[in-house]
Order: structure tokens, then C-alpha cells, then sequence
């Protein structure tokens, strides 16, 4: 049975954020590296959510505090992701909604506002790592105060429009561009610090000692929170329809096959980067016997002398930067597809950037006028925490999608598959349940 016709409205050319939908051709024949570069570009813009500053407060962190301990939760959290993704890209190219729209389609009025609240205060989470990790970098690279780099970061917006007014695939190639520039730098990184190969790769098994140290166990949901992030499902769903595959089910099946490719790829990437940043705390910091190194500023002033090389500290910050300003580019083009998905609701792009920004910048200022750097590093893993609460807010509608098959028709995810999404999710809202548990017994 194929996937159900929806009903055709008004604007259903356009996705959300104002893109056009199908935008970008793609050849129907040809070698499959020229196919695979027609499709690449989603898949690296979600790959951004998971590589951004607050990935590098909780890796920093879990590296220097427990050495490699905590690079399973990396891995596990990395292929959970690609799980996911692969999930939401499932949705959007088979029913031609992004998951903002499904939950408006299908759930009831009270249930989606709910939903899109839970979904606003996660992007406002991930806008103040991003708010943070920039003003950081600017400070670090150009002696700017924390809270007027805080400001500076609200005119990212007009990069934006510049970039979006030069059409999508400009935007996807500046954002892999920078995403080159974080891999380049940690690849870099990676050799300069010389990790022990056999503990690094020991570092990969599971340990008991995630679950059963309150510590870790808090470090490791900030790790799965600022990996899986719940705002690059609803981003996903929606960007993918971007690629001009024919909307029967071949081409659907076409495209999903690559997208899937192009996802898993990006992911791979991301998972280096962050799998780098805590390994290179842990090689620095951690064997130094520094294990309260749980600040970026901290790793970004003590590498350079602990590694005796001065441009490590330099690749640092360069690195930060970028991952400040792309992060800021997806999570811009989310922000609309939310809001127009929910509510139907389509506001002038500067106007919700400024709202979203605005939000996650007072938090900012409050709290560097009042402790100072050291607060924004408490402040950054927090909005981690933050991220990982609301994801079961945005797994469970998805999962319950694809496995629709009145949604799906002969799309719908198989049982293997629909258990393995279940399974996550169970481990996801467990992971937080222990958390809360553990944080009202103190």
C-alpha cells in the first residue's frame, strides 16, 4: 500500500524556513559518486547540532574528569543518532511533512502546543550553547569581553539572510566548509597530543561505572543531549525534500537510500570531532593529573603549554568559532521550520532569529556579570541537560510516525527497526528518569 495523498494547501511548494521545496536537481543517472554529491549537504547540516560548543563543555569535561571512559557514551550516542536521523529523513521524504507538521496533522490541539513548547525551549537550550561557545571564542581569539561577545553573536542573523539569498546549496556548501575547518583542526589536535592507542580504543567498551557514578551518569546524559539533539529531527525531516528526486515511490526510495548515506557519512564526522575533543582532554588533561579542567577557557589557555606547541591553543579557539557560527546557521533554519510546522505561523526570519537569540543571550549576560566565566561553563553543560529532557518530546511523535503504516504505507519501518527506535527511546527517558532520581536525592 503506498503512503496516503495529503491533501494539498496553500504554500505547499515551500518548506519551512522559506525554502523551496525540490530546489535542488539531482541526477537520474550517472556514477554514484556524482549522485552522492547531489545529495550530500543535509545530512552535514545536521551533522552542525552535533559537533557544536555544547558538545565541547561535556566532552572537555568527561575527558579531563574520567580520561576515556565516557567515549562509549560518544559512540553510543553517535549511532543512536544515526538511527534517528535516518528516521526523520524516512518521514519527510515519504509523506512530504517535516515532523512539525506531522505532530500538527495528527496529534490533537493541546498535545501539539505542547509539543511545540517542549520543542522552543529546546532550541533556546541549544542557542545558548551557541551563544556562549561564540562569545568564548571571541574572547579567547580577540580579547572581547564575554558579555559584548554575547551581543555581537545576535548579527550572526544577517549571515544568514546573505547566505539564504544565494539559494540552499550555498548554504550547505559554507556550513560544510567550516565543518572542514573543526575536522582539520582536531585531526591537528589528535596528533599533536599522542593518545595511548590501546586505552583509546578501551575507552569504546561500556562501562558500569557511567551508570553507577553520579558524576559520569550526569556528564554522559549531557553527552547524549548535545549529541541527539531534538531540533535536528524536526531540521532533518524538513531539508531533505530540498533534493529534486521524482515524488513517486522509486524516486522516494531513491531518496532515501541517499540521504540515509549522506546522514550517516556527516554523522561519521561528527563523531571523530567529538570523539577528538575528549580524547584530547583526556590525553592532556586527565593523564596531567588535571582533572578539573571542565571549562573551554580552562582547555584553551593549558594546551598550548601542556602540549609545547603554540599553535594548538590558536586551533582551538579557530574551531570554537566555527562551530559557534554554524551551529547558529541550522539552528536559525529550525527555529522557522518549528514554528511554521506547529502553528502554521510564518514570521520574517530577522524577527524569530532576534526572539530565539534574544532569549538564550539575557541568560548569558546575567550569568557572566555574576559569576564570571566559570558560571557559563555550569551554564553550558546545564543547557545539555536541558537538550537531553526534551528529547523524548520529539523521539517519541517520530518514532510513532514511521511505524504508522496508514502514514507510511510500504515505507513503514519493519520490526526489527521499530523495536531498535523503541529501545531507544526507553533508553533515553531511563537515562533521564535516573538522572532526576538521583538529582532530587541530593
Amino acid at each position: 500500500m503506498p503512503p496516503i495523498d495529503h491533501p494539498a494547501r496553500p504554500g505547499d511548494d515551500m518548506l519551512g524556513g522559506g525554502m523551496p521545496s525540490a530546489s535542488v536537481a539531482v541526477p537520474k543517472t550517472g556514477n554514484w559518486f556524482k549522485r552522492l554529491l547531489a545529495f550530500t549537504g543535509p545530512g552535514y547540516m545536521v551533522a552542525v547540532g552535533y559537533m557544536d560548543p555544547g558538545n565541547w563543555a561535556t566532552d572537555i569535561a568527561g575527558g579531563s574528569k574520567f580520561g576515556y571512559l565516557l567515549l562509549s557514551v560518544i559512540l553510543l550516542s553517535n549511532l543512536m543518532a544515526i538511527v534517528l536521523q535516518a528516521l526523520s529523513a524516512r518521514l519527510g521524504i515519504v509523506t512530504g511533512w517535516d515532523l512539525a507538521r506531522a505532530c500538527r496533522e495528527r496529534c490533537s490541539r493541546p498535545v501539539c502546543i505542547g509539543l511545540w513548547i517542549a520543542c522552543e525551549i529546546a532550541i533556546i537550550a541549544c542557542d545558548l550553547a551557541e551563544v556562549i561557545g561564540t562569545a568564548i571564542a571571541l574572547n579567547l581569539l580577540f580579547g572581547i569581553p564575554l558579555i559584548w561577545g554575547a551581543v555581537i553573536s545576535a548579527v550572526d542573523v544577517f549571515l544568514i539572510f546573505l547566505l539564504m539569498g544565494r539559494g540552499f546549496r550555498a548554504l550547505e556548501a559554507f556550513v560544510i566548509a567550516l565543518l572542514l575547518v573543526i575536522f582539520g583542526c582536531f585531526a591537528i589536535q589528535m596528533v599533536l597530543a599522542q593518545p595511548d592507542l590501546a586505552e583509546l580504543f578501551a575507552g569504546f567498551i561500556p562501562k558500569a561505572e557511567v551508570v553507577t557514578n553520579p558524576e559520569a551518569l550526569y556528564l554522559a546524559i549531557g553527552i547524549i543531549g548535545a549529541t541527539v539533539m531534538p531540533h535536528n529531527l524536526y531540521l532533518h525531516s524538513s531539508i531533505v525534500q530540498t533534493r529534486a528526486y521524482p515524488r513517486t515511490d522509486e524516486g522516494r526510495r531513491i531518496g532515501l537510500r541517499w540521504a540515509v548515506t549522506d546522514s550517516t557519512i556527516a554523522l561519521t564526522l561528527a563523531l571523530f570531532v567529538n570523539a577528538a575533543i575528549l580524547i584530547t582532554a583526556a590525553t592532556v588533561f586527565h593523564k596531567a593529573g588535571k582533572t578539573d579542567v571542565v571549562e573551554i577557557e580552562q582547555a584553551y589557555h593549558l594546551l598550548s603549554p601542556m602540549l609545547g606547541v603554540g599553535m594548538a591553543s590558536m586551533l582551538f579557539g579557530v574551531a570554537l568559532l566555527a562551530s559557534g557560527i554554524n551551529s547558529t546557521v541550522t539552528a536559525t533554519l529550525a527555529g522557522q521550520i518549528v514554528m511554521e510546522g506547529f502553528l502554521r505561523l510564518r514570521l520574517p526570519g530577522w524577527i524569530r532569529r532576534l526572539l530565539t537569540r534574544g532569549l538564550a543571550i539575557i541568560p548569558v549576560i546575567v550569568v557572566t556579570s555574576i559569576y564570571g566565566a566559570q558560571g557559563t561553563a555550569k551554564l553550558l553543560v546545564l543547557s545539555q541537560v536541558i537538550l537531553s529532557m526534551q528529547l523524548p518530546f520529539a523521539i517519541v511523535p517520530l518514532v510513532r510516525f514511521v511505524s504508522d503504516r496508514k502514514l507510511m504505507g510500504d515505507f513503514v519501518t519493519g520490526p526489527i527497526l521499530t523495536a531498535l527506535a523503541w529501545g531507544i527511546v526507553l533508553l533515553i527517558i531511563v537515562l533521564n528518569g535516573v538522572l532526576l532520581v538521583g538529582a532530587f536525592g541530593d
